[in-house]
């Protein structure tokens, strides 16, 4: 087994002491960050999407995972270059408002990460003008806003209509997701992207 194999078997087990031990050993031995990053880290959150589709993996694991591969990706940060990162998306995300529901918003905010982009985490019981905010003030390429209650859900609605009527609507892809969202209900209020899932919301972003 090679070590990055080795590595992304680590992030698989979600063994963030085992990963961190084998990125700073590749690193001792001159490996490139960025392969280290792209062929053992990334390869490794790959696995881990395949087996969460397939419910090998479920999300207390796969946050576990995540959280993994973000303390490697700690170690590596001062090695990469942006180049190297691939961070060309910023991503604003956040739970909408009346909604305290977190889980699902943290575990694609983990994934979205681990593929390189930049994420801008708003937390929960955001207001349609806190994500206006943010969004005039970083310029992101995706805004991500999730609901967990049937009773949230018209929230979105009144995001998306704040986004559109700050003159910022065509400036971001809004994705939408959670448990009650639909591919129809995305529609019907303007968004993007519907996700239905933390790993298709992950895979949706990097293909956007």
């Amino acid at each position: 087994m090679t070590t990055f194999n080795k590595i992304s078997q680590a992030i698989v087990d979600s063994d963030p002491g085992q990963a961190i031990s084998l990125v700073e050993t590749a690193m001792g031995n001159d490996t490139p960050a960025v392969d280290i990053l792209n062929k053992g880290l990334l390869a490794g959150m790959e696995i881990v999407g395949e087996k969460m589709e397939s419910e090998e993996m479920f999300i207390p694991e796969v946050l576990m995972s995540a959280n993994a591969m973000s303390q490697c990706v700690d170690v590596l940060k001062p090695h990469l270059s942006e180049e190297d990162t691939g961070q060309t998306k910023k991503v604003v995300i956040g739970t909408v408002q009346g909604d305290l529901h977190d889980i699902g918003k943290n575990l694609v905010s983990m994934l979205m990460e681990s593929a390189g982009m930049e994420i801008y985490d708003l937390g929960v019981d955001v207001p349609p003008d806190a994500f206006v905010e943010k969004i005039s003030e970083i310029k992101p390429e995706i805004v991500g806003i999730s609901a967990l209650l049937t009773t949230t859900m018209p929230a979105m609605q009144q995001t998306v209509e704040a986004i559109s009527e700050a003159g910022l609507r065509e400036q971001v892809k809004i994705m939408v997701g959670g448990a009650p969202v639909t591919q129809g209900f995305c529609d019907e209020i303007g968004a993007d992207v519907f996700a239905p899932d933390a790993n298709a919301a992950a895979k949706m972003a990097k293909a956007l």
